[in-house]
Parts: structure tokens; C-alpha cells; sequence
């Protein structure tokens, strides 16, 4: 079989050896970044530096970003918003979908700017009354261009772990002036905007990888996947033509391939693809393992079946040519003996 393939990047993508050797060296930063004495302002340097460096690859100002646990925890503050309602985009990460709210008056709106299941990117609609708006950029950051300052939201949330950086550590972006109620209260931290003694570790992790990934956005890496994924797309197309490529109609991520086998279940697919040596999902990590058709994909129109039937293969720099050949080949003949048996 050889060594295993990881496709699967939108869950989580591979630890960059720049965020590995940051948090190696932020280990030894003995002080506490709140403290005033020469050890605590050694503490505040570094997440200041990692603060600039995520506000450099996501086009915002420091100040701006407020560090979290994760994307989870900053779009907890999207329902904690003094409004009647909260409207959330119908394809948007359970992160986002599940802070919606009715009643009658004044709303805010959350939207997935990039789907983590399919890869479409989706501008925002106007927004005629004012409505503050938070935008899901996890999956964009680092993949695609994009720039708080002109995205016309109010907040948006980020995840270290979608672009090299590591796990249980993300950011709220938040709009200079803008006032929210934060998810954790208690101390002061973060211009009292995030209770919690800030994981340095972690944060300068995601500071470098932050950095790395902005600068291979830059070197045109990402272009270089979007023709694997292209030629993935041919070759699964090729052998199975009776497949639907979700999206591939539409502006989407240069990685992200979401496909309908029509007759062969999605945790189907993933057990074989895994037994034969690859790493793929049947849509958001955060729901896979749950029996139940993807929200997003019947939201796009796609019938339940459908949404059962389908996997997510997303690529990243590394992956080579040989190995997504590899994958058309083994998937093609694994569909082949799933449609035999169901015969």
C-alpha cells in the first residue's frame, strides 16, 4: 500500500515547521503576558508579535484581533449580540449556525465566507439597514486573498489550525470601535475583550504559521494545488461520470473537492479509502461520524441521498500529482466493487 495520503487539509491542516519551532522557543517565556516586570513584557512582545503577524495575513490592524481558543469560541459572540434576531447563512459552519436567533426588530448576520464541505466562496449579500456582520473566513485564510479591511463585515472568526497553525487556538476579528460582549468574562485580557490568561504557545504558533501561510498565498503555492485538484477532478469525472462535483461552477477554494457517487454512501467511501491508505472525510470534521445528510448540501439543493453520498478530498502544498493519480485509481475501483454489490 505504501505510505499513507493526507487529504484532508480543511479539518486540519499539517503543523508547519515554522509554528512548531515558535512554540519550542515560546516554551522557555517564563512570564505572564499581564505582568509589568521584565519576564511579563518579554510574555506580551511575543503575542504582540503574533498579533501583528495574523493581522498581516488576514488584512486588519492589530488591535483588531482578539486571540481565542478557536473559531468556535469567537462566533459565540455573534448570539451575544443586543439584537432580535441573528440570521445565519444556510451553508454556514455549525460554529456560525448555531448562534441564530429569532424576533421581530433590529439583526445581525452571520455568514461562511468559504465552506469547509464544498469549497464555494460566497460574498456576502448588501446589507441596506446596517446589520453587523461576522464572516467565517476560517477555511479562506491563507488559501485565497482576502482583506478585512474591505470585506465590509464588523467581525470575523479565524482558526490556527485550518493553515498550519496549532489546534485550540484561533481568533475574533473585530472592527476597530466596534463593542461586543465577550464569550468569557473575568480579567481583563485582550483590551478586556477575552478573559483568560493568553496561551502564548499557542498563539505564537499561530503567529508563524500565519506568516508562512500569507507568504505561500503570495508565491502562488496555492495555484500550483488548484491544478492537482483540477486534474483529480478529471480523473474521478473520467472513470465515473455519473458523479457530481459540487461547486465546480462556482468561485471555490483552490483545494477543495466535494463529491456525489451516487450509490455509495460518504462513511462508506471514507472506511475504504481509509483501509487503502488515504485520509479523506465525509464533509465538516466537526459532524463527520454523525449519521445524518450534510445541512450544507441539502441548503445547496441536493436531495437527501444525495447529501449521504457525498466525501470531501481537500489537497494541500505537498501533495503531489502521483498521489492524487494514485487516489483517482483506487477510489475508481472501490466505487466499481460498491456498485457491483449493490447490483
Amino acid at each position: 500500500m505504501g505510505s499513507r495520503v493526507y487529504l484532508d487539509w480543511n479539518a486540519t491542516a499539517p503543523l508547519r515547521g515554522e509554528a512548531r519551532a515558535a512554540m519550542i522557543a515560546a516554551m522557555d517565556v517564563v512570564g505572564n503576558p499581564s505582568s509589568v516586570h521584565a519576564e511579563g513584557r518579554a510574555a506580551r512582545a511575543l503575542v504582540e508579535r503574533a498579533r501583528a503577524q495574523v493581522a498581516a495575513a488576514v488584512g486588519c490592524k492589530p488591535a483588531e484581533v482578539v486571540f481565542t481558543s478557536g473559531a468556535t469560541e469567537a462566533a459565540a459572540v455573534l448570539g451575544r449580540l443586543p439584537v432580535a434576531r441573528v440570521e445565519v447563512d444556510p451553508t454556514a459552519h455549525d460554529c456560525l449556525w448555531s448562534q441564530r436567533r429569532d424576533g421581530e426588530g433590529s439583526r445581525a448576520i452571520g455568514w461562511g465566507y468559504a465552506n469547509n464541505e464544498t469549497g464555494v466562496i460566497a460574498e456576502p449579500s448588501a446589507r441596506e439597514d446596517g446589520a453587523p456582520l461576522m464572516l467565517d473566513i476560517v477555511q479562506a485564510v491563507g488559501k485565497v486573498p482576502f482583506s478585512f479591511a474591505w470585506s465590509g463585515a464588523e467581525m470575523a472568526v479565524v482558526s490556527a489550525h485550518k493553515f498550519g497553525g496549532p489546534k485550540g487556538i484561533g481568533a475574533l476579528i473585530l472592527r476597530d470601535g466596534v463593542e461586543v460582549t465577550p464569550a468569557l468574562t473575568g480579567g481583563g485580557q485582550e483590551m478586556g475583550r477575552r478573559a483568560g490568561t493568553e496561551n502564548i504557545i499557542g498563539i505564537a504558533g499561530m503567529g508563524a504559521a500565519a506568516e508562512a501561510a500569507a507568504r505561500d498565498l503570495a508565491d502562488g503555492v496555492w495555484d500550483e494545488v488548484a491544478e492537482l485538484r483540477n486534474i483529480l477532478e478529471s480523473a474521478l469525472s473520467s472513470v465515473a461520470n455519473n458523479t457530481i462535483s459540487v461547486g465546480n461552477d462556482m468561485p471555490r477554494l483552490p483545494n477543495t473537492l466535494c463529491l456525489i457517487a451516487p450509490g455509495w454512501k460518504g462513511e462508506t467511501q471514507v472506511m475504504a479509502m481509509d483501509l487503502a491508505g488515504y485520509a479523506i472525510s465525509a464533509g465538516s470534521a466537526c459532524s463527520s461520524g454523525k449519521v445524518r445528510p450534510s445541512r450544507v448540501l441539502l441548503a445547496m439543493g441536493h436531495d437527501e441521498a444525495q447529501a449521504a453520498q457525498a466525501i470531501r478530498v481537500s489537497l494541500g502544498p505537498g501533495v503531489t500529482k502521483e498521489e492524487v493519480l494514485r487516489f483517482a485509481d483506487v477510489w475508481s475501483a472501490q466505487y466499481r466493487k460498491a456498485l457491483s454489490r449493490a447490483a
